[in-house]
């Protein structure tokens, strides 16, 4: 019998642990399956790890990671799947049931039929609000432009996921986690499943903006070749500038030494911006690779089968 963990990353989720549980556990009975719901906790400062716990005697296929503090949903993902990395095949889903779980025995069949990741995505933006939808929308396209394994605009992180690819992605050594654009990145054959929007039930999404930017930044570093036009933007910049004030010369609002001194700053600014961006680029980079933290820190677990 083939084995297959769903993997659950939960952060402040205590209203949504037994719903998702009662909502998912009907569509795990393919009978040629093992299942196991595996919840890791993200530092949760409510009660999710105790609803975990109830589920967990009640249910010998609960089982669950708990992490000493909240380390993001990237590393919770990444534990999950460390700690399935021997079983045939694993489902990231997330929480909060704006992920369909009856979408379950699908991909388990397009699974049988030889597929090693079947993911999902938005069918429309339709129900998001409209600022997220026109960033989202932006975003997509700019780092489809600049990367060579694009991504499906509204892809998710709700997948099916083989054996293979799940020690594939473990073998990759890089400290930004970027999931999706890691799963787009080490290949393998692909199926799509398709959803419409799914309001969230209880609580509210731990997504602010400012995480979302700093999460999509993270990708770009990681996958495109965008953060290297950057100085070409700030060498332009310097261009205009240059252009501005030979304009101004010809037109007699600059004297012929004021002309020359903002010529001088010009280069100067275009130099220092380069060598400064380079710089910093190289060695903040170099400084998370070399540091080599660990993703996350395990405070508390249950028996995990592997």
């Amino acid at each position: 019998m083939k084995t297959i963990t769903i993997i659950v990353p939960s952060y402040n989720e205590e209203k949504n642990i037994r719903p998702f549980y009662e909502e998912t556990t009907p569509f795990l009975n393919h009978p040629e399956f093992a299942y196991e719901i595996l919840y890791v906790n993200d530092g949760s400062k409510d009660n999710t790890l105790q609803e975990i716990k109830k589920l967990a005697k009640e249910d010998n296929r609960v089982k669950y990671l708990s992490f000493s503090r909240n380390f993001g949903k990237e590393a919770a993902m990444h534990a999950g799947l460390e700690a399935s990395k021997e079983k045939d095949c694993v489902v990231i889903i997330d929480c909060d049931l704006q992920q369909p779980p009856q979408l379950i025995p699908k991909m388990i069949e397009h699974y049988l039929e030889g597929y090693k990741i079947v993911y999902t995505k938005g069918a429309t933006r339709k129900g998001e609000p409209k600022l997220r939808t026109f960033f989202a929308n932006l975003y997509y396209r700019i780092y489809n432009k600049y990367t060579d394994t694009p991504l499906d605009n509204g892809a998710k992180d709700y997948q099916l996921l083989d054996k293979d690819v799940v020690k594939a992605f473990l073998s990759l050594g890089d400290k930004y986690r970027f999931v999706k654009g890691i799963f787009s990145w080490v290949g393998y054959k692909r199926k799509c499943l398709e959803y419409d929007f799914i309001p969230r039930r209880y609580g509210k999404s731990t997504w602010s903006f400012k995480s979302l930017f700093r999460y999509g930044f993270n990708g770009m570093n990681q996958f495109s070749q965008i953060m290297m036009i950057l100085p070409l933007l700030a060498f332009l910049s310097g261009i205009l500038l240059l252009g501005g004030a030979v304009a101004l010369y010809l037109l007699q609002v600059f004297t012929l030494g004021e002309f020359l001194l903002s010529l001088q700053g010009t280069l100067i600014l275009l130099v220092l911006t380069g060598l400064t961006y380079g710089l910093y680029y190289l060695v903040y980079g170099l400084r998370k690779q070399v540091l080599n933290r660990p993703i996350y820190l395990i405070e508390e677990a249950s028996d995990i089968d592997e």
